[in-house]
């Protein structure tokens, strides 16, 4: 979808106008590539209460 397809189908929509809808600035979306070595996203929370236990003794 070239970028004058994208204007037209979102004035269409949104009933703005052409020069509007050029003026915000809308893009296609891209796929987000998917990084396959990434570790997942955890907390040790055991980790992080040790942490805690130093920053701030009881």
């Amino acid at each position: 979808m070239t970028q004058a397809e994208l204007n037209r189908e979102i004035a269409a929509a949104t009933g703005e106008s052409m020069s509007t809808v050029r003026h915000m600035g809308f893009v296609p979306l891209m796929p987000v590539p998917y990084e396959r070595d990434r570790d997942p996203l955890t907390v040790d929370w055991d980790e992080l209460e040790q942490h805690r236990a130093i920053l701030h003794p009881v």
